[in-house]
């Protein structure tokens, strides 16, 4: 039988629209959980978590300054306010004083591209509540009517993709003082006003509005996800959102999510797997190892130095995650000189050694001790052994590799092929060229053709 020529045409249409919607998720987490994880991230490897807010401003102990003050009751903080405030001074009180005068979002992302990394995550709102952009959900309690009167998460989203990064924002879920929060808790989360009103309007708002390549969630901890609805939010993420096909997500979406689902998994702040995971992950880490905002208070032996960052960056890289390294701004808008060095040194490195972290996998095996400890990183038939240590001496052994007549070994930034020679069984034996080994840094030894 024929086939009228106008049921054909619907037919293709029907069709045509169906591979442009390509897969369909469910809100649970067997379906979201299946979703690929665009490949953008896991090729990146490195990126920038810049912490900034209200708390910037008395820039003492922590972020998580309101809480420590009022709820934990923690001396240093309460002392802390007797001698520098007077008597009812409130958190809220330090908001008009977030001017951001010297936030130059170009600046700022100058420094993040020098840096090497590929993509930025922006607090867009912490614990606090207090919204980076003109959030109508946050009355007065925003960068626009507050503060800096400007819209931050969209300045600096501007600068950031002018440099061909990715752009992603950090939003924490719950709200420390938010009464409707509060009145959630109060009833064991068996009511929603909290998440209907504020914390979902939020997240599609910022979706909406900026279209970010990652969103960071956080503050989850409290409740089960049934309670944040965040099946059905991820749901619209992946499936009808101005950025399905490239947005990732982690693994913070409610009590007993981590490690478990998500896009990728953060696991625990700074945390650090003793092995290769099975899933893709990230390791978030601040250059102050005491806080994530900035601290007036901070002292040099509580930075992370360069070497440190490096070392820590290529253990991640080698058992296949992703580093967030975090800045804490200051509240008139500037990132602290000592920061930009850090940032700019790990650009320096990368310059001449990123080849073996951008776009690489872990090898079969990750790491060994041999004269000094390598870790080793993959790319097709190329291997990378990244000496975390000065070796010492002209010869360096690698105990794993394979070799055969085709092996090339040269060092990254340097273009003549080495000279080694197999041991007995696997490995090598590598003589290292007369350069300048700097204990400060991590040299890469690109090995082609080994098994």
């Amino acid at each position: 039988m024929q086939v009228p020529r106008c049921q054909i045409s619907l037919l293709f249409c029907l069709l045509s629209y169906a591979s442009s919607f390509g897969t369909r998720y469910t809100p649970d987490w067997a379906s979201l959980d299946s979703r690929p994880l665009p490949e953008w991230y896991d090729e990146v490897k490195f990126g920038i978590f810049v912490h900034w807010g209200v708390f910037s401003v008395p820039a003492f102990g922590s972020e998580w300054f309101w809480w420590y003050w009022k709820v934990a009751l923690k001396p240093e903080y309460i002392l802390f306010m007797v001698k520098n405030y007077p008597p009812g001074y409130s958190y809220t009180d330090f908001a008009p004083d977030f001017h951001a005068q010297f936030f130059d979002p170009d600046e700022w992302a100058d420094i993040f591209e020098a840096s090497g990394a590929k993509y930025v995550v922006l607090t867009s709102k912490h614990h606090e509540g207090f919204t980076n952009w003109g959030s109508q959900t946050s009355w007065n309690w925003n960068s626009v009517d507050n503060g800096p009167h400007r819209d931050l998460v969209g300045d600096l989203g501007a600068a950031i993709r002018k440099r061909s990064l990715h752009y992603g924002l950090y939003h924490s879920l719950y709200e420390w003082f938010n009464p409707i929060y509060l009145s959630d808790k109060q009833s064991g989360f068996k009511t929603q006003e909290f998440v209907e009103k504020k914390a979902m309007p939020e997240l599609y708002d910022l979706v909406n509005r900026y279209k970010p390549d990652l969103i960071w969630s956080d503050g989850d901890w409290e409740a089960p996800d049934t309670y944040w609805n965040s099946t059905g939010f991820l749901a619209w993420l992946y499936n009808d959102s101005p950025v399905k096909d490239v947005v990732v997500t982690n693994d913070r979406w409610g009590l007993g999510c981590y490690c478990k689902h998500g896009g990728y998994y953060n696991c625990a702040d700074k945390f650090t797997p003793g092995q290769l995971p099975n899933h893709k992950w990230e390791k978030c880490q601040s250059v102050d190892t005491i806080s994530w905002g900035y601290r007036r208070n901070m002292k040099l032996s509580e930075l992370m130095d360069l070497p440190s960052i490096i070392k820590d960056m290529v253990y991640v890289v080698a058992l296949g995650g992703n580093y967030l390294l975090n800045v804490g701004p200051t509240a008139d808008g500037m990132i602290a000189p000592v920061f930009e060095e850090r940032l700019r040194g790990i650009g320096a490195w990368l310059k001449v050694n990123g080849e073996a972290i951008y776009s690489t996998k872990p090898w079969r095996v990750q790491a060994e001790n041999a004269t000094v400890p390598v870790w080793y990183t993959s790319k097709s038939s190329t291997v990378y052994a990244i000496l975390t240590s000065n070796p010492m001496q002209n010869s360096f052994k690698l105990l794993t590799p394979k070799t055969s007549h085709n092996t090339v070994v040269t060092l990254l930034g340097n273009p003549e092929p080495l000279k080694w020679a197999p041991l007995q069984t696997s490995g090598l034996i590598v003589l290292l060229p007369d350069l300048p080994f700097s204990p400060a840094e991590a040299w890469t030894l690109k090995l082609h053709a080994v098994a």
